[in-house]
């Protein structure tokens, strides 16, 4: 895979794991969310990261590799 392409699927799946984080300390301290009052929504927002960050990875795999 060319290198350009390798640093933009280690970039999506560096922001995978960051999203992943935020929502375990989302679900251990609810408090740790304190300008978010809805953790609802804050878990939602992470789950959308993710969601973007794996469907660039998928693509890059899909048409690129």
């Amino acid at each position: 895979m060319n290198s350009l392409l390798e640093a933009i699927v280690k970039k999506a799946e560096g922001e995978i794991a960051v999203a992943k984080a935020n929502i375990s300390v989302y679900m251990r301290n609810a408090t740790a969310i304190g300008d978010h009052p809805n953790i609802v929504e804050a878990v939602e927002s992470q789950i959308e990261r993710i969601a973007e960050a794996h469907e660039k990875i998928s693509t890059i795999e899909k048409y690129l590799k």
